[in-house]
């Protein structure tokens, strides 16, 4: 290791702090009493006795009532219904602070994804293309935008390919009009 190496400056450190320590304790051979505490580094308590200490604390915060009223008391958890989620904690983050909304990129691509469904649910031409130039402004604005995240690949669709393929799809499944 060289004298510029961190872990050996972190070491070289510790050891001269403790000689430090060392050299300002009073010791035998100055003539003073050692039977005092006061200076010596007490032993690290075990485990157990933390687990101790920590039931002790919560045993006394009980009888203070610091526990009584909390929302939720003896009611089932919520979100629990017998299958292991490992996203529950994000789920009920979500839920409990009423995030909404996702990165645009993410969101266009789920609307691209479900865009047929969508137009598929309109009853008539006039709605087809508002659908889908609504989605085709969002598209264009969220490429304008620079919100960070991953970028904006969603492309835009043709608004008169969108009404021929829901006339074919209407018309695979016999509705006429």
């Amino acid at each position: 290791m060289s004298d510029d190496d961190p872990a050996r400056r972190a070491a070289q450190y510790r050891v001269d702090r403790e000689a430090a320590r060392d050299r300002a304790r009073p010791g035998p051979e100055d003539g003073q009493d050692t039977g005092s505490d006061e200076g010596v580094e007490q032993p690290r308590p075990r485990m157990d006795d933390r687990a101790l200490w920590v039931d002790t604390v919560i045993d006394q915060a009980m009888r203070r009532g610091e526990f009584d009223d909390l929302p939720g008391q003896g009611k089932p958890l919520r979100g629990i219904k017998g299958t292991h989620d490992p996203d529950w904690w994000l789920k009920n983050l979500v839920e409990r602070e009423q995030i909404t909304g996702v990165l645009p990129a993410a969101q266009l691509r789920r609307d691209a994804a479900e865009l047929d469904d969508t137009v598929d649910r309109e009853h008539d031409e006039r709605g087809v293309r508002r659908v889908v130039e609504e989605f085709n402004a969002r598209v264009v604005d969220a490429r304008r935008q620079l919100l960070g995240g991953p970028p904006v690949v969603t492309p835009t669709r043709d608004v008169d390919v969108e009404v021929r393929r829901w006339r074919e799809r209407r018309h695979a499944r016999g509705i006429r009009g």
